[in-house]
């Protein structure tokens, strides 16, 4: 049986060169990373849903939300830079907590990982779908969505899962170099939205403010209102969790992980805000309620068809650097815990030639790719902020360990009140997490117990300790 309370010690040079990644990122390659993962899915396609849950509102789902994430991404930024070793939230709960806490986590992480870019690849498929037909070159419904929608197989989004799986296959440098040229056009397009949707703004689309109250509650179904919204928005904000995943892969990682982290939020939170009040003021929101290509939807409406289908070949274009970052995550994440000895160890290995896991990022690529061929966005999105709650939980919890057990210690980077930010962080992701659809909360128990049978599995074949 496996010692579940062992703590891992740091070691990384102790490891060969086969089980070491290969550090070759600084700071703008982190920040880069940030900014691919967090703007996508959530401006493009969420914004959509989160204003059938909560109306016009939305626009108070999305503050919430960031303020949690905002709390969170100092302890991560604090805790990165005392551990600069792969594997984000898993590895430090090893660290700090011990190696059950640490296996629920990176449990935790692989649901989040896998899921995130299930979902981002399906709100890729829509913009892709909804920019060829306005090309007239309408796709099939039956592989361009999943049964839930009357198709088969949602075809454009498996490909692009293994195409962005190519590219970080052919090496962590080589494949952040062409996120940061796609943030950028990114970017640039939300800024093409804003200033065209702009003159159409108008403060009346606000009223009622809160059509479906606060507190998160059932109608018809489905649960609604402004915390509802916060609980599937809160996915359109983390990303910046998938940029501690590189610190083995960082150059300088006490100076570049606080810079890439923090600095990716700012960005991000400015986008947000700009974007999705100018969204909610064009048109009523029940007009793009629910759209899986909502800003697109907008312009069209408003008689701005060649600008909505730049805003379409844009998003077609950059939403993958989030797949692209999220899968990097999840490949390392992964990575990690074979070299610890809770996956298969022979998952474990670098490529000698490009310094990356190819055979543990094809595996990653194969998984995800079934589930954004034949599972519902909402769905994904909302089971995936389970897996990230959690993980956030692990390590607020870490950095309040290290604060009590490590006062002295000398910190790079240190959280502003930490006894304040992290149990707000805390509890914001404890309210958030209660925030979350029923159903989303029985899967996530349901995945976490199948988790635990697992893990005493692998602790009767192996009593090995862990390889770092």
């Amino acid at each position: 049986m496996r010692n579940w309370n062992r703590r891992k010690p740091m070691a990384l040079d102790t490891l060969s060169s086969a089980h070491r990644l290969r550090p070759t990122l600084s700071w703008w390659h982190l920040i880069a990373l940030g900014v691919g993962a967090i703007v996508g899915t959530g401006i493009y396609t969420l914004v959509g849903i989160g204003a059938g849950l909560a109306g016009p509102a939305v626009i108070l789902s999305f503050a919430i939300a960031g303020a949690v994430c905002a709390c969170a991404a100092l302890c991560y930024a604090e805790v990165a830079t005392m551990i600069p070793a792969s594997g984000s939230a898993y590895t430090y709960s090893y660290t700090v907590i011990g190696e059950l806490v640490a296996w629920i986590v990176g449990w935790s992480l692989i649901l989040e990982y896998s899921l995130v870019v299930s979902a981002v690849a399906v709100g890729w498929s829509g913009y892709t779908a909804g920019f060829l037909t306005s090309l007239g070159i309408p796709l099939p419904a039956a592989i361009s969505a999943g049964p839930h929608a009357g198709g088969l197989l949602n075809v454009p989004a498996v490909l692009i899962v293994f195409a962005v799986a190519g590219l970080l296959a052919l090496g962590t440098r080589e494949s952040a170099v062409v996120n940061a040229i796609l943030v950028v056009v990114k970017i640039v397009a939300l800024v093409l939205f804003i200033a065209v949707a702009l003159p159409h703004y108008d403060a009346g689309q606000f009223h009622p403010f809160m059509p479906y109250g606060f507190a998160a509650h059932d109608v018809n179904g489905v649960q609604h209102g402004v915390m509802a919204a916060a609980a599937i928005i809160f996915f359109a904000f983390y990303g910046f969790d998938a940029i501690s995943t590189a610190a083995e892969e960082t150059k300088n990682p006490g100076r570049d992980l606080p810079i890439g982290i923090v600095g990716s939020m700012l960005i991000c939170t400015a986008l947000y805000v700009g974007v999705a009040a100018v969204a909610v003021g064009s048109m009523p929101y029940t007009t793009y309620a629910n759209s899986a290509e909502p800003l697109a939807l907008i312009l069209r409406s408003l008689g701005q068809g060649k600008v909505a289908a730049i805003i379409g070949a844009a998003a077609i274009i950059a939403l993958p650097t989030v797949i692209l970052a999220f899968l990097f995550g999840q490949s390392r994440i992964f990575f990690v815990m074979a070299r610890d000895g809770l996956l298969p160890a022979k998952l474990a290995r670098v490529n000698a030639r490009t310094g990356t896991p190819i055979r543990m990022t094809m595996v990653t690529a194969l998984v995800v790719s079934v589930l954004a061929g034949l599972v519902p966005l909402d769905a994904i999105a909302a089971l995936a902020n389970a897996g990230t709650l959690a993980a956030f939980i692990a390590v607020a919890a870490c950095m309040l360990i290290m604060r009590r057990r490590e006062p002295d210690r000398a910190r790079i980077f240190a959280t502003p009140l930490p006894w304040v930010v992290g149990p707000l962080a805390i509890i914001g992701c404890l309210y958030l997490f209660w925030s979350l659809p029923g159903t989303t909360k029985l899967f996530f128990l349901i995945w976490n117990v199948v988790g635990l049978v697992i893990y005493q599995w692998i602790g009767r074949r192996t009593d090995a300790a862990p390889a770092a």
